[in-house]
């Protein structure tokens, strides 16, 4: 019994193929912005050394990175949780309105995702080509006149750095809260933190 009804204290929220998309693209993006303090900071440089092997390593994840996305989009859950990021109403920016401000009196309505989440979801999305984009003239030097790949590169550089200090801030939200990491790792949450952090959303069981 008690098995049972702890069961039943939890809802679905993420299918297998959901989290695999979120692991493989989260462990791509790390070795890419790994590979890119090895090859910007130089104590971080000496410490590896071997940077044509870094530079391969950094080129690959970052190419490979829209992959784990692509193949996601084979899975039901995946496409229905994108049509869902991609709603903004107006209960979302009721929420960034209480969020901006920093109101945790007043109600903050979401669906399955939050405003915050929708944002950061399009950005990523949008910062992720534009580091292609910019990422692949300095690859193939052929592609683009010296000009271009010099803008190329200023904006690359400096898009990486803000996309450090964004995914250091998605983990330490994550790290902030222990039912919605556990959501990602099992696919399932608590009843009452869906019904608390997320109120219009309606699970299927």
């Amino acid at each position: 019994m008690p098995l049972l009804s702890e069961r039943a204290a939890r809802v679905r929220r993420f299918s297998r193929a959901e989290r695999l998309v979120h692991r493989t693209t989260a462990a791509l993006a790390l070795v890419c912005l790994a590979g890119a303090a090895c090859l910007y900071l130089p104590p971080l440089a000496e410490l590896v050394g071997r940077r044509h092997l870094v530079v391969v390593v950094h080129e690959w994840s970052g190419l490979l990175l829209p992959l784990p996305f692509l193949l996601g989009l084979a899975s039901p859950a995946f496409r229905a949780d994108l049509r869902r990021l991609n709603r903004f109403g107006p209960h979302d920016r009721q929420w960034l309105r209480a969020a901006l401000r920093r109101d945790r009196t007043g109600p903050r309505p979401a669906g399955k995702f939050n405003a915050g989440q929708k944002v950061y979801a399009g950005w990523l999305a949008g910062a992720v080509l534009v580091m292609l984009g910019t990422g692949l003239p300095m690859w193939f030097t052929g592609l683009a006149p010296l000009v271009w790949r010099t803008a190329a590169t200023f904006v690359h550089d400096w898009l990486a750095l803000v996309l450090g200090i964004v995914l250091a801030g998605h983990i330490g939200k994550a790290l902030a809260d222990p039912e919605a990491r556990r959501g990602m790792r099992t696919g399932s949450v608590r009843r009452e933190w869906a019904e608390r952090e997320h109120p219009l959303w309606r699970p299927e069981d």
